[in-house]
């Protein structure tokens, strides 16, 4: 008889035991997400210029995202209109040559990145974008 009022008593600590543990793991399934440092911004209208000098015409369409850090959103729309300019100088700039790998795209994704920053740094000190991304690039040859 001892022995099944020990059993008893073992199954009832051990049960009371895991309560806390469920509870825990519950409040933690209701907890949000922690809060990302990055947002994006999807510069609208896409980028239609053409490129490669004279000759015949070539044509870029690019659609771009920034990844901006969250205290920097401010910063891009006020200097909206300058981004945009230097990003169309540069896709306006480069040649057939330039794009027509995988590693010319992505060098120009990379000077794209280098001169938003420029003027991010030009005009507040802080370049406050962590990166830009290519939506689509589509190239008329």
């Amino acid at each position: 008889m001892f022995h099944k009022l020990r059993f008893s008593w073992l199954i009832i600590i051990l049960s009371l035991w895991s309560v806390p543990s469920y509870a825990q793991d519950e409040a933690e399934a209701d907890a949000p997400p922690p809060a990302s440092t990055s947002q994006y911004v999807e510069l609208r209208p896409a980028f239609v210029t053409n490129f490669g000098g004279p000759g015949k015409l070539r044509y870029m369409k690019a659609e771009i995202t920034l990844r901006v850090g969250t205290e920097g959103m401010s910063s891009i729309r006020q200097h909206m209109p300058y981004l945009r300019h230097v990003i169309i100088r540069t896709l306006s700039n480069q040649t057939e040559e330039d794009i027509s790998s995988m590693e010319g795209k992505e060098l120009l994704r990379q000077a794209c990145l280098e001169a938003v920053r420029g003027v991010l740094v030009e005009e507040n000190g802080s370049h406050a974008v962590n990166d830009l991304l290519f939506n689509s690039l589509i190239v008329q040859m």
